[in-house]
């Protein structure tokens, strides 16, 4: 099976999700289905169903976590250094707006665009992998082709 990169804190993240649906979440919806059970007919009871929908929510996000960490190959940015890979904070400048951004490369699991962390599968991340500060890339992008000048690159 392929590896699943992550940095250590998306690690940390995702442990720590896990560790919470088992010891918080997962009891308390078995208290709550076993609430609902009490109410008796379960055939119309709303609270009963929605309890079991989130227990099947939880069960399956378990799994998906516990597939995850069992791939996971921890990178630590702060042991890494020169050109663009893995676990980079990029610095970079749209050359048509000249808005900055700064971005760090995470793996497919910790990504969130919000946040500012850039999936390595994404076009963008692939046209920053191998490259250093000063270099001119160009992007296809759902909304057209975008130039940027990456700016800074730090492994923190």
């Amino acid at each position: 099976m392929e590896k699943i990169l992550l940095t250590r804190a998306g690690h940390t993240a995702l442990n720590d999700e896990l560790k919470n649906l088992k010891s918080v979440e997962r009891p308390a919806v078995i208290a709550a289905i076993a609430e609902a059970r009490e109410h008796g007919d379960l055939s119309e009871n709303a609270e009963y169903h929605a309890a079991r929908e989130k227990q099947s929510f939880i069960e399956g996000r378990v799994k998906e976590l516990e597939g995850i960490l069992s791939l996971a190959e921890v990178i630590d940015p702060a042991r890494l250094s020169g050109p663009i890979k893995f676990g980079a904070t990029v610095k970079l400048v749209d050359e048509d707006s000249d808005e900055e951004r700064i971005y760090q490369i995470v793996g497919e699991p910790e990504a969130d665009l919000e946040k500012g962390k850039l999936n390595i599968k994404s076009p963008l991340a692939r046209a920053l992998i191998g490259k250093d500060e000063g270099d001119s890339i160009e992007v296809k992008t759902p909304g057209g082709e975008k130039s940027y000048e990456i700016l800074e690159i730090d492994y923190i």
